[in-house]
């Protein structure tokens, strides 16, 4: 029955000695998240718009969610840039930075795929 309570005794002092753990969530860490997010969305929108960029004008054109690609991946980028510039801490101090960074190439990302698919819908759109 020893053994058992110093394995829980030695769990709980190496939690409580560590507060800063990446289980906690953070302020900083739940902008970033939101602006990672919000890059992701963009990401995912800016595939589907690319995959359907060729097809005619239709509630899912690929024109549409092009544009919605375009408008996400902004917001994301400006979030992370926001985000960047008045956080203070740096990696591993629980400010966000790294995720910041991730939402930025994510929203970058996604701008660039709904500005393709932009292309593409306008190119097929002359053609017909």
């Amino acid at each position: 029955m020893k053994n058992e309570n110093e394995i829980l005794t030695l769990g709980v002092n190496l939690y409580a000695s560590h507060p800063g753990l990446a289980a906690d969530l953070t302020a900083g860490r739940t902008r970033a998240l939101v602006a990672a997010g919000v890059g992701l969305i963009s990401l995912i929108i800016g595939v589907l718009a690319l995959a359907r960029s060729s097809r005619p004008t239709g509630a899912s054109s690929g024109r549409t969610l092009g544009i919605v690609a375009l408008i996400l991946g902004l917001i994301g980028m400006v979030l992370s840039v926001v985000h960047l510039g008045t956080s203070v801490g740096g990696f591993g101090s629980g400010s966000g930075r790294a995720g910041a960074i991730v939402g930025l190439v994510l929203g970058l990302i996604g701008v660039n795929l709904g500005g393709l698919a932009l292309a593409r819908s306008r190119r097929s759109r002359a053609a017909e």
